[in-house]
């Protein structure tokens, strides 16, 4: 009797333990991809970027593919695909831009958040740069509503704030565009993401001295 308890108990462990050894693993898996890409868009120079982005992106959808419902792959890949978009050219930076989006707005269906806002700032900057329709999908009302949702999540971020003030200098809307990139400047970096944080700091200290 003893024996049978003890065999239940192990294997009652070893199901509750499964699932959060698989979670772990995936944790793992997506902060190594965050840690290269941030190495990739900031430590390379324009140009040299394309084929280690590439690779990478593949590596993280093979990662989505195994972790379907989980969104942090998800916003993880899009951000990757996003990058590898904006160091493309014609049909196949649309082609990216288009996978990046299609996963990000999954990634928003499974988390609400959005990654503390990540994933609404990068659909943001994808609708406001990929080419309107019928060739693409940008679209300067859905960007700034992508915009205005991370800015709900993270009011004070670097990201959202700099991405934004770029999007609203592009509009011609000055004041407003200065607002955001001083706040930008005035950022508290994130602990995880504080080189491409630092690296946005700068750009946004650029664009303030434009407007």
């Amino acid at each position: 009797m003893l024996r049978r308890q003890l065999l239940a108990a192990a294997l009652g462990a070893g199901l509750l333990l499964a699932p959060l050894g698989a979670a772990l693993a995936w944790e793992g898996e997506v902060e190594s991809l965050k840690q290269r890409w941030e190495q990739i868009t900031t430590q390379r120079a324009e140009g040299q970027r394309r084929d280690s982005l590439k690779s990478l992106a593949d590596e993280a959808e093979r990662l989505v593919q195994a972790n379907p419902n989980q969104a942090q792959p998800l916003i993880w890949y899009g951000i990757i695909e996003a990058s590898h978009a904006r160091e493309r050219s014609g049909l196949g930076a649309l082609g990216s831009a288009r996978s990046a989006r299609d996963a990000l707005e999954r990634a928003v269906e499974l988390d609400r958040h959005g990654g503390n806002g990540s994933a609404f700032v990068t659909l943001g900057a994808l609708y406001d740069r990929a080419p309107g329709r019928p060739v693409g999908f940008g679209n300067s009302a859905t960007a700034e509503r992508m915009f205005k949702r991370a800015l709900q999540i993270r009011p004070e971020g670097i990201d959202v704030n700099y991405y934004y003030a770029a999007f609203l200098q592009d509009e011609g809307r000055r004041d407003e565009a200065r607002q955001h990139a001083q706040r930008a400047v005035e950022g508290t970096a994130r602990e995880d993401r504080q080189i491409s944080d630092e690296a946005l700091r700068e750009q946004a200290r650029a664009l303030l001295a434009q407007l």
